[in-house]
């Protein structure tokens, strides 16, 4: 018996559909089941009727209520009371939390200018509403320094629209129609469960999976074959591939002669990356490389799932740009099961969000200013300034130097300002969905400025974490199941509407009123934030007049739950071309890098770590090696890192280590090691395996500081630097070296 038959003709209980939160491609439907008389929710479950979700919620989501219910929740608004950083707070009403915010914010504007306000968020929630919704509509009335969210996958983005115009490729449900899959940096069975089981049918029609990755992930193990790669060095691969299938007429002629753009360039730059050169770089034996640039060109159809990791280096961008012109090369586009895969978010990407995030506010802002009403404006640049999220350490030094470095620059030929134009210093931060004092790089920068005692700091949290550690205010928010929203996926092509299945928890409120309540405080008069939750979705669901969104209403959502997009089914985006590009076309050649200071050829961007001969880039004698850090498996990012459950699960933080490494550095299972660079240091426990390629450790993250063994995770080792395209952040990029502790401390 299912869960739903336990519950459905019960009369002492009702269901609730909604939709995961989480930062993760399935964007799963669930539904609750709920205690008539208590109020409480009693279970969770996927919903059996979606075609992705499948009835299953990944091994995290199916204890959401653990979660929600955890003894640790914050329910009450706090004040803080001790030094910054010792997690003292005293409780408050939220009429004294919002007065005392509001009125320190409005000294801060009258002071510095509305731009010494910076919000600092990411996908804690992927919510329409609860992400940046509301908080859009306060922050552009605030007028209120904007935030670059490049810290995931900015740079694979950039690459990708490059060559083929939009975040659009192959949805899940096609890959059960392929006959060769290559999973390429990405370890799905962590991080994309719900693609699996149409990667399953596969298999049972003699499909073959090939993982390409630094690391024997369990979704290495699970499929026909590892290829370890060296991280940052898949472009290298990619180009080696089409020189053998250029060089061997294995391409297809008519695809390219049809619906591609600079074959001609292309086959010019390929032809010296034999397989042999590549292998010197990737790691890979040149026999391999070649046999599998012959599998690919022949194995109809093929398609290739690529994730965010493998452009978290210095060269992403290029990375994803060059693996991306491969199925155009090939032809995979006509058949179904044929393409490649980075995400779906492109599909959406005629959803109409003005009315949701009012930039208009912006202008109204603009105009106060202008009139002297709220501090002064530097006329010198654009207003408001753009802060690069992964640069949080600088943006929050008093530096002026440090500070214009901060400013967001997603292409090499955008300048910097000049610290005298760098704008005010940050005198208020205002936290919500996200932790950066566990996920940002350059930690140690981060925590300094967090200490800064005339930092003023709201955190809208669930949970005491070790960001809400520094906050002067901080405020408890509701958790998925307590509040309205929608959500788009970024790995399928359905949207979902979620409903509060139970009140909010103690007096937490949804980040949508805390930021409502706040604009009225300021004195925000406008009617969009007197408009309540279900007031804000109806409007926004209203007003998509795209034809993608044709049969979108809110009655709709309210019935179904989810909905499809209005496409094809089979979806083939580019069987017959039509790239969303400036030419139409899959451009090998873009015009557009060229004007943005790019090469204009899928070229080998290496990452900081090795130079183009794939030499390391500091001395061969140093004993460097390079760190990368994907998710631990029972953590989404921060999340669920706080829970007993999941921390027995994953046990320590841990540094996967290869027996080479291991060896001459006298370190064995289990031995701590100290992993150090010149960003910083943490303390570790080495497991010693030929699961990760020789030159390289792996530090599952994110584990939060507090709750590590030495108050620090792996991030204190996460460089500042950004990746060429987007500027993005190089998790996967940092050079360490490591050693072991003395005795004393491994006792």
């Amino acid at each position: 018996m299912s869960k739903i038959d336990l519950y459905l003709d019960n009369p002492a209980f009702h269901i609730v559909t909604g939709a995961c939160p989480h930062d993760c491609p399935d964007t799963c439907t669930w539904q609750v089941a709920v205690d008539r008389i208590t109020g409480a929710a009693v279970d969770i479950w996927g919903h059996p009727a979606h075609p992705i979700t499948q009835g299953k919620l990944c091994g995290k989501v199916d204890r959401y209520l653990e979660r929600t219910y955890h003894k640790d929740r914050l329910t009450v608004p706090l004040r803080r009371v001790g030094p910054k950083g010792s997690g003292r707070f005293e409780r408050v009403s939220w009429e004294e939390a919002i007065a005392d915010i509001a009125r320190r914010l409005q000294a801060i504007i009258e002071e510095y200018g509305p731009e010494a306000v910076l919000p600092y968020s990411y996908s804690g929630t992927l919510g329409f509403l609860q992400g940046e919704g509301m908080a859009s509509r306060f922050f552009n009335r605030l007028g209120a320094s904007q935030l670059a969210r490049t810290i995931c996958a900015e740079a694979g983005f950039q690459g990708y629209l490059y060559t083929i115009g939009a975040a659009e490729g192959m949805l899940p449900e096609d890959f059960a129609h392929s006959r060769l899959i290559l999973i390429w940096g990405s370890n799905t069975l962590t991080s994309n469960l719900h693609l699996w089981p149409f990667i399953q049918q596969a298999r049972k029609q003699g499909a073959r999976v090939l993982v390409i990755d630094p690391a024997n992930t369990r979704t290495a193990q699970a499929g026909d074959e590892w290829i370890p790669i060296r991280p940052g060095t898949d472009a290298a691969l990619a180009l080696a591939m089409m020189q053998v299938i250029i060089a061997e007429e294995r391409y297809d002629a008519d695809y390219v002669a049809r619906y591609t753009l600079g074959f001609k360039q292309l086959a010019e730059r390929v032809r010296d990356w034999t397989p042999a050169r590549s292998a010197e770089i990737t790691g890979i034996p040149a026999e391999r490389i070649a046999a599998l640039a012959r599998e690919y060109a022949t194995i109809r159809p093929a398609g290739i799932r690529i994730n965010y990791g493998l452009q978290r280096h210095y060269g992403g961008g290029m990375a994803v740009r060059t693996i991306a012109c491969l199925p155009a090369l090939v032809g995979a586009w006509r058949q179904h099961g044929g393409g490649i895969q980075l995400s779906s978010s492109g599909l959406f990407r005629h959803l109409d969000k003005r009315g949701l995030h009012r930039p208009d506010l912006l202008e109204k802002a603009k105009a106060e200013l202008q009139k002297g009403n709220a501090g002064a404006v530097d006329q010198t640049r654009p207003f408001p300034r753009v802060i690069n999220m992964n640069r949080l350490g600088d943006a929050l030094s008093l530096d002026p130097a440090r500070l214009a470095r901060a400013h967001y620059r997603p292409r090499p030929i955008d300048p910097l300002p000049k610290p005298e134009e760098a704008g005010p210093p940050v005198k208020a931060l205002i936290v919500y969905n996200c932790n950066p004092a566990a996920v940002a790089p350059d930690q140690t920068a981060v925590l300094a400025g967090l200490r800064r005692e005339e930092l003023f700091t709201v955190v809208l949290e669930h949970f005491q974490t070790d960001t809400a550690d520094y906050a002067d205010y901080l405020l408890p928010a509701t958790t998925q199941l307590e509040h309205w929203d929608i959500h788009r996926a970024y790995g399928h092509a359905y949207l979902a509407l979620n409903r509060p299945a139970i009140a909010p928890v103690g007096e937490s409120l949804p980040n949508s009123e805390i930021f409502r309540r706040l604009a009225l405080a300021m004195g925000y008069d406008d009617p969009c934030f007197y408009e309540s939750d279900e007031e804000i979705l109806r409007a926004f669901v209203a007003a998509q007049t795209h034809e993608r969104f044709a049969g979108l209403t809110w009655e709709r959502l309210l019935n179904e739950a989810f909905f499809r997009l209005n496409l094809p089914d089979p979806y083939l985006p580019f069987a017959e071309g039509n790239f969303p590009t400036p030419s139409g076309k899959c451009e090998f050649f873009s015009a557009r890098m060229a004007e943005d200071g790019y090469d204009p050829l899928p070229t080998y961007t290496p990452p900081r770590w090795q130079d183009r001969s794939g030499a390391s880039a500091l001395s061969s004698f140093d004993g460097s090696l390079v760190c990368i850090s994907p998710p631990a498996h029972s953590f989404l990012n921060s999340t669920f890192a706080n829970l007993p459950r999941f921390l027995q699960r994953e046990d320590r933080p841990m540094l996967w280590i290869h027996p080479q490494d291991a060896r001459p550095r006298h370190i064995e299972d289990g031995t701590r090691v100290r992993v150090c660079n010149q960003h910083g240091e943490v303390m570790l426990t080495a497991r010693v395996t030929d699961a990760i390629v020789p030159g390289t450790v792996l530090a599952p993250g994110v584990w939060w500081p507090k709750l590590s063994p030495d108050g620090r995770n792996i991030n204190r080792t996460t460089p500042p630097d950004e990746t060429d395209m987007g500027a993005g952040a190089l998790f996967y990029d940092a050079t360490v070296w490591v050693e072991p502790l003395p005795v004393m401390a491994n006792g």
